[in-house]
């Protein structure tokens, strides 16, 4: 059978899985209102999200190590699907808070066993094209799948956006069924292997990086909706305009950013896009705060819209500095950034409540600033790993996996 039909359904449950992490951001008035608590207390769900996904990513990596990869994706996707059921029937604030730990759970179970097995299924020479297939379904969430699920919020209610996740999530389940055989599994990495790796001067730097720049963009982009109904008066309908126009520029950055760092270098591209950053962060509050909602709004939506295309640019020019410090072990620091990732969304959540419960929301764009800088203080003293030409020349091994991987399926 033919490798595309089974990298597309892997692709539709990522898109399914980018679509209920990001949507939230956009439902979270509408979750306060109904559960009766705070818009800082319901962001909270981001927080314990993240947290959840950014911890269990490397303990299940190490727990289902032994598991059939087919059957470790399909036993992930069936648990996303119901904790979405869950969480659409939850009757309260804390059964809420159990789902999404849940989704974090089977969410990080999923993605990177889906970029195992798209890496196991190709040759070498389009393992690359196939990773790209998968994590396109996370950029399209961020085009489709979140202003759509904002719009079933709005017109059917913040329930209806679960359901159609997992009905979405069902439907690649179905396909990933019939599509996957049975792969097999190499030898995990231990936990004490993961840390040390991470303790590596350079790579080190390099996470405490991409802490600090998620950081700084989840602590807006957590109360992106009550940040556009308080300073441009937006929200339903043209809420989920704006975030597709946010998603559309997210989309067009990840690509332009690996084109970018190929030619000019990814350190470079990382520096561009925290310094941009800083100063869309710091528009976005000064907008917010000096301009009155009618006026605000044309400056507000078109820089957020510039900010989804930096935003993009950052995740996949930092992934190829990780690669660059050395190839052979790109798969263990790689992880180790996605975990960084998480860690960065759950940190950006808390501060933005903080600025929201005690201040006025307008503010937070000063606080993804203020992070942003601070990252770019780190990037600043970055050691440059010395690799030596061994190193470099025992990258193949870790990085490809046997060609006749394939022909075993």
């Amino acid at each position: 059978m033919s490798t595309l039909p089974k990298l597309f359904c892997l692709a539709l449950g990522a898109f399914a899985i980018g679509t209920e992490s990001y949507v939230i951001a956009g439902l979270l008035p509408d979750l306060a209102s109904d559960l009766q608590v705070s818009v800082a207390l319901a962001g909270q769900l981001i927080t314990v999200f993240a947290f959840a996904y950014a911890l269990g990513s490397p303990l299940l990596a190490v727990a289902t190590g032994a598991w059939e990869r087919r059957r470790l994706l399909l036993t992930a996707l069936a648990a996303f699907a119901l904790f979405n059921l869950f969480a659409a029937m939850a009757q309260s604030y804390a059964m809420l808070l159990v789902a999404r730990v849940g989704l974090a759970l089977s969410a990080a179970t999923f993605m990177p066993a889906a970029s195992a097995y798209a890496v196991a299924v190709m040759p070498a020479a389009q393992r690359g094209r196939a990773l790209a297939i998968i994590y396109t379904g996370l950029t399209v969430a961020t085009v489709l799948g979140v202003p759509a699920g904002v719009m079933v919020g709005e017109h059917f209610g913040w329930r209806y956006t679960f359901v159609g996740v997992a009905g979405l999530a069902t439907v690649a389940l179905a396909g990933l069924a019939a599509t996957l055989a049975p792969l097999h599994s190499g030898a995990a990495v231990s936990i004490g292997e993961r840390i040390a790796i991470a303790r590596r001067p350079e790579v080190l730097n390099a996470l405490v990086v991409t802490v600090l720049a998620l950081t700084g963009a989840f602590s807006i982009y957590s109360y992106l909706a009550p940040f556009l109904h308080k300073t441009a008066r937006i929200e339903g309908t043209t809420l989920a305009v704006v975030l597709f126009l946010f998603g559309a520029g997210s989309a067009v950055g990840n690509l332009v950013s690996g084109a970018a760092s190929d030619r000019i270098g990814p350190r470079r591209v990382v520096t561009a896009a925290l310094i941009t950053l800083v100063g869309l962060f710091a528009v976005l509050s000064l907008a917010g705060s000096l301009l009155p909602a009618d006026i605000a709004r044309w400056i507000i939506v078109p820089t957020l819209a510039i900010w989804g295309f930096v935003g993009w640019s950052f995740p996949a020019a930092q992934q190829a500095r990780f690669v660059a410090m050395e190839p052979r072990l790109a798969p263990i620091t790689l992880s180790l950034n996605a975990s960084a990732i998480y860690l960065g969304v759950s940190f950006g959540a808390i501060l933005g409540s903080v600025v929201v419960a005690h201040r006025s929301i307008a503010g937070i764009g000063w606080i993804g600033a203020a992070c942003e800088v601070l990252a770019l203080l780190v990037l600043r003293w970055a050691p440059y790993p010395r690799r030596s030409p061994k190193a470099a020349d025992a990258a193949a091994p870790m990085l490809s996996l046997p060609e006749e991987a394939p022909q075993k399926l």
